[in-house]
């Protein structure tokens, strides 16, 4: 999927005014983090991960700090396990949309799999029956993502209850991204990998706490067998992560609460805007977000529209970015709006600029 060759870092930040592109939070300063680091060694650290950030994480997942592994963010962590577990004589079940490395990964490495697409029409709530009915003999991984990108979709405690049944009835290890965990809205229920050691849970410090430049990462399971598979994959990959990122996540981490409440507060108000927007721009339908910062609208059935000029319009005269909907291997009819990296004013501006650009190439 080509989201990044087309992700605002790579067309330029300064050439985007109204960035509604972002999965993210907004982005920290150096300077606000108030860190001490004229004592850091840049040495070679533990391959695990600064083992007082493990420590910080685990007891907040209801875990040991062993059953921590830090990675070179999220996306590390996916490609570690799917990279780990999957083969060619492998089957997977994963949810779809998905952020690209949750299913890019797999096709790379040639493995079987089944997917399960939510459905807007379903406000794309997850299927747990069609997850069951797709279990093979050979299923080795079902990989599903609460809160949901790019829908904002959160999977029940009952849904995941259930899919965590399954999981461990047939022996099959269960993939949970919850990197959106601590985004905007509260997450009704523990860490996934506390309550099942078949269940992997990764997350990250960028798209909830805005500091995606740190590439700090991690993935929890109670199977110490498998963390130790895991760490021999990071460790042919990269042997561990900068010195400097870890100690950094470290010192940010112990104080993370006093960023969370202002970084929520103005994802709110940005969640609120898009609410009273989306009330009034009736060309477009979506289902509300009940997690992360982002939302997935949909041209409504009876408006036609030329996309390719759309976003190109968007772009080009209004200087604001979405994601189109084949970021996630969807159609373009679909477009991802990121309600917590800029603020209120800009993307007040930015939803205007949406409607401006609709106005010009409906049909």
């Amino acid at each position: 999927m080509p989201i990044e060759k087309e992700s605002p870092e790579e067309t330029g930040y300064s050439n985007i005014l109204y960035n509604l592109a972002e999965s993210s939070v907004t982005d920290l300063q150096f300077h606000e983090l108030g860190l001490s680091l004229d004592n850091l060694k840049l040495e070679y650290i533990a391959h695990r991960g600064h083992n007082e950030l493990r420590k910080l994480i685990a007891a907040e997942a209801g875990v040991q700090a062993g059953n921590v592994l830090l990675t070179n963010g999220a996306a590390g962590a996916l490609f570690i396990i799917n990279s780990s577990l999957l083969t060619t004589t492998d089957h997977l079940i994963v949810i779809r949309p998905n952020y690209a490395t949750n299913i890019e990964v797999p096709l790379a490495i040639g493995c079987a799999i089944t997917y399960i697409d939510l459905q807007f029409d379903n406000n794309w709530r997850i299927d747990t029956a069609a997850i069951e009915a797709a279990i093979q003999p050979n299923t080795k991984l079902i990989s599903i993502t609460t809160p949901h990108n790019p829908t904002g979709m959160v999977i029940t405690a009952g849904e995941l209850d259930a899919i965590k049944a399954m999981a461990e009835k047939k022996n099959i290890w269960l993939l949970v991204d919850e990197t959106y965990r601590d985004a905007c809205f509260k997450t009704p229920y523990p860490l996934m990998a506390a309550s099942s050691k078949k269940i992997i849970s990764v997350s990250s410090l960028s798209k909830a706490f805005g500091l995606p430049g740190l590439r700090i990462g991690w993935l929890v399971t109670q199977d110490e067998d498998l963390l130790e598979l895991f760490l021999a994959a990071k460790e042919m990959i990269y042997i561990s992560n900068s010195a400097l990122d870890e100690e950094v996540a470290f010192q940010f981490y112990r104080q993370k609460e006093k960023f969370a409440l202002a970084i929520n507060k103005r994802a709110i108000q940005n969640y609120t805007l898009l609410c009273q927007w989306l009330q009034k721009e009736k060309r477009l339908e979506a289902v509300l977000p009940e997690g992360g910062v982002v939302c997935f609208p949909r041209f409504a059935g009876n408006i036609r529209i030329n996309t390719e000029k759309f976003y190109s319009t968007l772009m080009q005269t209004y200087k604001t970015m979405v994601g189109p909907g084949h970021w996630f291997a969807m159609p373009d009819t679909y477009m991802r709006i990121g309600f917590g990296w800029t603020d209120a004013d800009t993307f007040e501006t930015g939803l205007q600029n949406i409607s401006r650009a609709i106005d010009e190439c409906i049909l």
